[in-house]
Order: C-alpha cells, then sequence, then structure tokens
C-alpha cells in the first residue's frame, strides 16, 4: 500500500537587496516603500501560502571600512512592516527575523504578542544572533558577544520570552479577555525570572494571545543547531538544495526529534529555493543563465572574491584569472559588517579549490562567483518546477519551501498563477485556506494543547546571516 501524498508547505521571502535580487532590472520596483511589501504579501496570500518571510538587517553593508553600496538599501523596522501587512492580508503568516543579542526579552515578547493579536493569530519569529562588531557599534553595549556567550544568551532569551507568553493562562483569564477584565485572576500576567543574561520580574501586559506564542523558525546547521530545532523549534531552514542533501538533512534532524518526545510532523523542513520560470525548459535554461549574470556584475565578483582573499582585489579584472596571491589569514577581516565571511573557514583551502575549477573549466573571476554561487534551484516550464518540486517533497528532502524570486515585488507573480494551480492539481497543495492561524496553515498545535513539548529553550540558534 502506498502512503498517502504529502500537503507541501509553500511560503514567500521577501529578498531586499541582496546577491539574489536583480534590482537593476526595469521590473524591479522600492525594496523600501510598503506598496512593494504589500503587493508581495497579496500576491503569497493570494496563492494561499503559510507565511510571508522578513529577514532583519540591523546595519548597513560595510567592506574595506566604506559602506558597501552595490546593494546597500536600508530595510525598515520589521515588527512595523509585518503590523502594517497584517492590516492588508486575512490568512497569511507574518514572519520576522528577530535578533536575540541587541534585544531584551519583555520588548520582543511583547511586540510579537501585540503581532498575533493585530494579525488574529499569524505571527511567527526567526530567532537569530548577530556575531559581528559592526553591527554591535550601533547598541549602547556597542561590541559583540563571543560564540559561546552569545548562544547562551539567546537561549535564555527564548527561554525567558516563552515564560512571559506563557504568564497568562488559564480558562478564567481566557475567558474575562471578551469582558476586557484581565486581572481578576491576580497571577495574570505575573513573572519572575533570574537567570545568568536577565534578572526580571513584574507583569506582562499583553494577554494571551490566539496562537498562545508566535510560531519559532530557526536557521542554524551546526550539530548544536540541529539539536535546538529538534528540541524547541517548529520549522527548521534548510540550506540544501539538491535531493540527496536535503534527504540526509532531513533524515538527521527529523531523527532527533523522538528522544525529546517529539513526532516527526511537529518540525518543519523547509529550504529556502530559487526560480526561474519559461514556456518551455530551455528557455527558462537560457533566462536563468542571463539572471545570473545580472546577479553577479564585474564589481559584485570582485568584492565576493574580497570576502575570500581577506584583501583589497579592486585592481584585478573581473573577467580576467584569479589573483595569484593567497589570502590574507587574520582575525581583523575586511568585511567586518558582512556575514558571509563566516562560510570559508579554510580560505587557503578555498582559494586552491577555486584555482583548480577556474583553470579546468577556463573561467574569469566572474565566472567562477557566478558558477560556484547560489544557483537558482528550480529553473524550467511551470510543468516541470511543480513536478520537481514535489519530488522533492514527496521523497522527504522537504516539507516544502520559502521561495525566494530575484526581482520584488513583482517576482512571485507567475509562480502563484502558474505552478500553484498545478501543485492543486495533483492534490498536493491547498485549493483555499482551512484554518486562520499560522499554526493552523503549518499543522502545528496550540501550546496550551496537550501535545505542548516545553518552554523553547535549547543548545543554540541561528546566527545573523548573509541574507539579512
Amino acid at each position: 500500500m502506498s502512503k498517502p501524498l504529502k500537503q507541501i508547505h509553500l511560503a514567500a521571502h521577501f529578498p531586499g537587496v541582496n546577491n539574489t535580487t536583480v534590482w537593476s532590472d526595469p521590473a524591479a520596483g522600492s525594496h523600501i516603500e510598503f506598496s512593494s511589501f504589500a503587493h508581495f504579501a497579496r500576491t503569497a496570500e493570494r496563492a494561499k501560502f503559510d507565511f510571508l518571510f522578513l529577514a532583519e538587517g540591523l546595519r548597513l553593508r560595510e567592506q574595506g571600512g566604506t559602506l558597501y553600496d552595490l546593494d546597500v538599501v536600508g530595510r525598515p523596522d520589521t515588527f512595523t512592516v509585518l503590523a502594517a501587512l497584517a492590516a492588508v492580508t486575512d490568512r497569511l503568516g507574518l514572519t520576522g527575523t528577530i535578533n536575540s543579542t541587541f534585544n531584551e526579552p519583555y520588548e520582543v515578547a511583547r511586540q510579537f504578542a501585540s503581532l498575533d493579536h493585530l494579525s488574529a493569530g499569524r505571527s511567527a519569529w526567526n530567532v537569530v544572533t548577530s556575531w559581528d562588531a559592526f553591527t554591535g557599534e550601533n547598541f549602547r553595549r556597542g561590541g559583540f558577544l563571543p560564540q559561546q556567550e552569545r548562544y547562551s544568551r539567546a537561549e535564555e532569551f527564548l527561554a525567558t520570552a516563552h515564560e512571559l507568553f506563557d504568564s497568562w493562562r488559564g480558562d478564567e483569564i481566557l475567558a474575562d479577555q471578551a469582558t476586557g477584565t484581565f486581572l481578576r485572576d491576580a497571577r495574570a500576567g505575573a513573572f519572575v525570572h533570574r537567570g545568568q543574561h536577565f534578572d526580571i520580574h513584574g507583569r506582562f501586559n499583553v494577554p494571551r494571545s490566539p496562537q498562545g506564542r508566535p510560531v519559532i523558525f530557526q536557521a542554524g546547521d551546526s550539530d548544536e543547531g540541529r539539536e535546538f530545532a529538534a528540541s524547541s523549534a517548529d520549522a527548521i531552514f534548510s540550506r540544501y538544495a539538491t535531493l540527496k542533501e536535503g534527504q540526509a538533512f532531513y533524515a538527521d534532524v527529523k531523527g532527533r526529534l523522538d528522544r525529546y518526545g517529539r513526532r516527526p510532523d511537529q518540525l518543519l523542513i523547509l529550504p529556502a529555493a530559487t526560480f526561474v520560470l519559461g514556456d518551455s525548459d530551455q528557455e527558462a535554461a537560457e533566462l536563468a543563465r542571463e539572471v545570473r549574470r545580472q546577479q553577479v556584475s564585474g564589481a559584485t565578483a570582485i568584492k565576493h572574491l574580497e570576502f575570500v582573499w581577506n584583501r583589497d582585489l579592486s585592481a584585478y579584472d573581473p573577467e580576467g584569472p584569479l589573483p595569484d596571491v593567497d589570502p590574507v589569514v587574520s582575525e581583523d577581516h575586511i568585511s567586518r559588517g558582512r556575514a558571509q565571511v563566516r562560510m570559508y573557514r579554510d580560505p587557503i583551502a578555498i582559494a586552491r579549490e577555486w584555482r583548480q575549477l577556474a583553470e579546468a573549466n577556463q573561467w574569469s573571476i566572474r565566472d567562477l562567483v557566478i558558477n560556484t554561487g547560489n544557483r537558482q534551484t528550480f529553473v524550467g516550464s511551470p510543468a516541470t518546477v511543480a513536478r520537481t518540486l514535489n519530488d522533492f517533497v514527496q521523497a522527504d528532502a522537504s516539507d516544502g519551501f520559502i521561495l525566494v524570486p530575484h526581482i520584488t515585488p513583482g517576482g512571485l507573480d507567475a509562480f502563484a498563477d502558474t505552478v500553484v494551480p498545478l501543485l492543486q492539481e495533483q492534490g498536493v497543495f491547498r485549493g483555499d485556506y482551512a484554518g486562520t492561524t499560522l499554526r493552523d496553515h503549518l499543522g502545528l498545535a496550540h501550546p496550551d494543547a496537550d501535545t505542548d513539548t516545553g518552554t523553547g529553550s535549547g543548545p543554540a540558534v541561528a546566527s545573523e546571516r548573509a541574507a539579512s
């Protein structure tokens, strides 16, 4: 007997300006005006997506002591944008990346609980930390925390936030919300937390929200990050774009759930995915090559190489060969304000590997960056993309995808109009929303249900990623 088809989860990532976005395309619009966010969100809701995702940016990008002006536009505050989107959408989940290194639990818990009320139960929190001094200089504390302390603070931050969310509990309190009499029970909102990083007590002033707590997302790929997801997260991002790698990640993380008394369906695995659509597979492949060249200009290729070489390479021709000098290995890095540097832990080995690839394929610097960078996950006609996407999910390489279009804000429109109907015809994607909250869309239980598995503290959370 064959197993039933899995239902696919789809979400949309508003990309901002980064190496995914083709912001120079005439079809591209503003990345900061509300009309762009509203168009993007309405398209996602029209297509019955689970949620919209916003990354966070607490800094302007910097490299070599100057602003990195190839992709800087700034980014409005996440909570402000999501609260505004709650007013122009009815069912779409609203996910924000909020930093645990430079915020405080009471403030963040209050903001998420408020967003959950304003949206009637559609909020989600992607928990991240910040690693770099450049970001830290924007804040009173300045600098940055060592990795272990940063993760320790994040663990306690999330646990404390959950204590605040849970300070409003009980049938009597929930019933009193309808009359506006929230404090009949003297316990309502009362909390006391004594810990290494936070020593707070008082009353939380936002009553229990429709979801109880926001849905919790996590993005770490380390062993500690995977363990955190298994113990406490509702969904985890994955960076694996191939079927085999995706299946290995899926099996590993889902295999950790049992030790925490959790079922496989209590944690969703959602890779980010880019796409290029065409009337035919050949047309889409040609367009994909054009998009990659738009994404990686000559100047961008040089800047990307500087991440690894840790030296000024502005004198090199991006259409010429790779530098014959080796990277500078130093704690003092040229890219203090860009997270990609953490991807290359052995720059000498990476440079050696890249030289071999460039020589074998006769690649210039720009060719190398184009071919070793992120490639489009799904390329083809709508039928091909729908089939391939479904194959990944049914083969347990993911539970769905967070789609990142290369054009903002209209880049999701074609997917909504052509691919989604095909998935619906196959019976693997909803024709309409069955519930009202994000937990309903994701098939997750309310925290007050008997299936609740804990406060959400765990061994690690994700660091702020390059996309932010």
